[in-house]
């Protein structure tokens, strides 16, 4: 799985800094992929999103979901999505921040695809205790587009 989560990666348009997946958990390739992120504290955009009391920006733990969707569409076998980004975001909800030391778990379903735009589903929970325990803190429904 690690070997997939590499390739999948390098075939995102992201860099290092700005990637917001850890570890691949699951991949249906097409269909949902699950991830984890750990916040670590360490973030450039932490030290300001608010000096002393940070918390992860709602569009970043958007953009973890994008870049999961992004993932699971560009492992879908025979497609190839080129150069994919997010285009559009609806019915985002941030219920509750997320802060260093969270361990966050992304999950992303795609709805549907025709051409190059990708609509997918997603949430991110944080991971609440060692027995599966996990309290909802956003959801979105995202548009990915991309040239084929």
């Amino acid at each position: 799985m690690a070997e997939d989560l590499d390739h999948a990666l390098q075939a995102l348009p992201h860099g290092e800094g700005f990637t917001f997946i850890d570890q691949l958990t699951e991949l249906s390739a097409g269909q949902s992929a699950s991830a984890l992120y750990l916040v670590k504290g360490s973030e450039d955009f932490l030290a300001h999103h608010f000096p002393g009391d940070p918390m992860m920006p709602g569009v970043i733990l958007i953009e973890a979901i994008a870049q999961l969707a992004g993932i699971a569409a560009q492992n879908a076998g025979a497609r190839s999505f080129a150069n994919l980004r997010l285009a559009a975001v609806r019915q985002a909800k941030i219920l509750q921040p997320a802060r260093p030391g969270d361990q966050l778990e992304i999950q992303v379903s795609i709805t549907a695809a025709m051409g190059g735009l990708i609509q997918a589903d997603g949430q991110v929970s944080l991971v609440v205790d060692g027995d599966g325990g996990k309290t909802v803190v956003t959801k979105a429904q995202i548009t990915l587009s991309g040239g084929e």
